[in-house]
């Protein structure tokens, strides 16, 4: 059995990933497609992943592949997360990791319909705004969801929960059904009506949006072809890495790797990984390199098993209480810190350890690469880690 140790797991992440300068990628469809998916929780990290991976493309570069080619769609898909998908990888997700999401958004809504009060039958409420919300946007062109709501009265609902607690409060029921129907694969989101670091999604009916309805693929076979492409990423990885980014089952994950015929490998530690069947050869290691990463970003999220490229020690400093990553500083392949802006919006780096001189040049140096290339934006981060949150600046 061939055994991959973590300095090889490293040197596929630098290459592989487009973080080495020299093997930098061109645009964001091909960053995108070397990733599998890019995280979209926060706007920002889409446009600030590409930027890493990348030498010339510009916000707008990232904007024209969503909104003008729509070469890219946003989706939501594993562990109800939203995603930046390359166009062709919809049938397979829209089969398997996305209606795993869809179904269980749609089992909750029925129950809370049901719960508050909005309907005696929530299962027939919820077919009706559905089919309502479809009318509606067929003819009205992308709107938000308060347009949506404001327009579509068969939305109607509000739910009130948890008062006594800080995320309580009293809720309109629409969006829910916004965001299941999004993970059907019925609309989508379309132009973003603000800034390209805040998210204000406008709706659309995929068909419109796409010119094409996506035929999703067999649950079997959307998750085969979701972990293939994972493997060429992120591989070797173990099945507990597969399950958790799936936000599956382990026998989904299984099943997957076996449909795939997928090659057992020895990872450091002692664990089993798999890679596909024609990636067994050995990659040499680059020369050493550095790479500002941004909230959330997919080679940060990539595995469940972090230890190849982060120290344990380092998790409180770096990710939240929930498991959200920060901004995260590498050098070499590892993890060594954050980056953050100052009150001008240059981009500073934030090191938990001493990394040596050559390293923390390459990482000034990617810091006014990132701060021209930011040219004043300023960043507003959801998920902020407790280093980035000490960061001592001017």
């Amino acid at each position: 059995m061939r055994h991959i140790d973590d300095t090889e797991r490293r040197s596929r992440l630098a290459i592989r990933h487009g973080l080495h300068p020299a093997h930098r990628l061109a645009d964001p469809v091909a960053v995108t497609r070397a990733m599998t998916v890019l995280h979209s929780t926060e706007p920002a990290t889409v446009h600030l992943a590409v930027h890493a991976r990348t030498d010339d493309v510009s916000p707008e570069g990232v904007e024209r592949a969503l909104y003008e080619d729509r070469s890219l769609v946003k989706q939501l898909a594993m562990r109800r997360t939203l995603f930046v998908f390359p166009r062709d990888l919809l049938p397979a997700t829209l089969g398997s990791a996305s209606a795993r999401v869809a179904a269980e958004q749609r089992r909750v809504i029925v129950r809370d319909v049901e719960k508050y009060a909005i309907a005696d039958d929530g299962a027939a409420w919820l077919d009706a705004a559905a089919s309502a919300v479809l009318a509606h946007l067929a003819t009205s062109g992308p709107l938000s969801a308060r347009d949506i709501r404001e327009q579509v009265a068969e939305l109607t609902g509000q739910i009130t929960v948890d008062l006594d607690k800080k995320y309580g409060g009293t809720f309109q029921i629409a969006p829910r059904v916004l965001t299941m129907l999004g993970a059907e694969g019925r609309i989508v989101r379309a132009r973003n009506a603000s800034h390209w670091r805040t998210g204000r999604p406008t709706w659309t009916l995929t068909e419109t949006w796409l010119g094409e309805q996506p035929t999703p693929l067999s649950a079997e076979e959307g998750y085969a072809e979701i972990v293939r492409r994972w493997l060429a990423t992120f591989g070797p990885g173990t099945v507990e890495d597969v399950q958790w980014w799936l936000g599956s089952t382990k026998s989904a994950a299984r099943a997957a790797l076996a449909a795939l015929a997928a090659v057992e490998v020895r990872l450091d530690g002692g664990q089993v990984g798999w890679v596909l069947p024609e990636d067994e050869a050995p990659v040499p290691a680059p020369e050493p390199w550095a790479a500002l990463l941004p909230t959330l970003d997919p080679t940060t999220m990539g595995w469940k098993g972090r230890g190849f490229y982060l120290d344990p020690e380092d998790v409180p400093y770096l990710f939240d209480s929930n498991g959200n990553a920060g901004t995260t500083a590498w050098w070499d392949g590892r993890i060594v810190g954050a980056w953050v802006q100052d009150g001008d919006g240059a981009a500073k780096v934030v090191l938990h350890r001493d990394v040596g001189a050559d390293a923390r040049s390459a990482l000034d140096a990617e810091a006014a690469r990132l701060t021209d290339w930011l040219d004043g934006v300023r960043i507003v981060n959801l998920y902020s880690s407790l280093l980035m949150k000490q960061a001592p600046l001017p």
